[in-house]
Order: structure tokens, then sequence, then C-alpha cells
């Protein structure tokens, strides 16, 4: 069996496209008991705002800057 530290050098060794599929189907794999109506709902909800950034109705920004815009809301 592989250690952590070795499954993760290899994970992250992975080209982004399958590292995405990894960590989806990890997170998958810690979901239990969820109320098959709401996944639905989120699973439309995550489709839509896809659909909104690939047409460019919505430009995505950084995981950072939305991070910094929200203290700045919060310290307001």
């Amino acid at each position: 069996m592989l250690s952590i530290e070795r499954l993760m050098k290899e994970a992250l060794s992975l080209p982004n496209a399958l590292r995405a599929q990894l960590a989806e189907m990890l997170v998958e794999s810690l979901e239990f008991d969820i109320d098959g109506t709401v996944q639905k709902l989120w699973t439309v909800e995550a489709k839509q705002r896809r659909d909104e950034i690939r047409s460019g109705m919505v430009e995505p920004i950084p995981g950072e800057e939305a991070l910094a815009q929200i203290r700045q809301i919060i310290a307001q």
C-alpha cells in the first residue's frame, strides 16, 4: 500500500484533467446519506454556472481574489 505522501506526490504529478477527475471521485466517495432532491438541485446549479462561464455571460475570478473581496465585505 502506498504511503499518503507517495500517493499525494503521484496524484499531483497527473495532468490537470486527471487530477480533477480523481478529486471528483474522492469527493463522491465521501458523500453518503445525501438527499437525492438536494443533490439534483446542486447538480442543476453547478451545470448552470458552468454554462454561464462557457458562454461568456459570467467571467470567473481567481479564488484568492474572491476571498479578498469577501474579507473586505466582512470587515466593513
